[in-house]
């Protein structure tokens, strides 16, 4: 079977059963989508990398936890991804000297995290459905934290511009997004 005729599901099957091709077949069709996630939340390449790789040894640890009738097998792997993330992020966080209070766990758990994940997914391909110039203003807002004349003066063009960008890109993403959880 070719390698585009394989869903994300029988490959995650195939690499639980220990298929090395399928698992290369992964590789190449997720590493640089993860890579660019891991960037921009790390913000650092060694560390990005780093998180691919930990996405891709855990991927290969686990897929034989992989379920295909819970969901389809992209949000598993960007739910393994975000979790190699995050770990990359806590690597830059100094160690505490002293020993911290017991305090009731904030982070959300495995439910919680997969729909996170679910959901940033499928932002995350809307926003691959935006036009161009509308994606552009909206990444530079949201991913680089630009104010919109920070982003005018970036692309160099009118504040008024990026204002009527950001305002239509918000309205056909959430349009995007309804149609899908309509």
């Amino acid at each position: 079977m070719a390698e585009p005729d394989l869903s994300d599901s029988e490959l995650l099957t195939r690499v639980g059963d220990g298929d090395g091709w399928a698992f290369e077949t992964l590789y190449r069709r997720y590493s640089r989508p993860v890579f660019g996630l891991a960037l921009r939340r790390l913000g650092d390449r060694t560390r990005a990398e780093e998180a691919v790789q930990e996405t891709f040894t855990s991927v290969w640890r686990s897929a034989r936890t992989y379920k295909p009738e819970r969901g389809p097998g992209a949000p598993w792997l960007y739910a393994v991804a975000r979790n190699a993330i995050v770990d990359g992020a806590r690597t830059r966080v100094d160690p505490v000297v002293a020993e911290p209070r017991d305090e009731p766990a904030v982070e959300a758990g495995p439910s919680e995290r997969a729909e996170q994940s679910w959901l940033a997914w499928r932002v995350h391909r809307a926003m691959e459905e935006l036009p161009t110039n509308e994606r552009t203003v909206l990444e530079l807002a949201y991913w680089s934290e630009l104010s919109q004349s920070e982003i005018a003066s970036r692309l160099r063009i009118p504040l008024g511009t990026v204002k009527t960008r950001t305002r239509s890109g918000l309205r056909r993403l959430s349009d995007l997004l309804d149609g899908e959880f309509s």
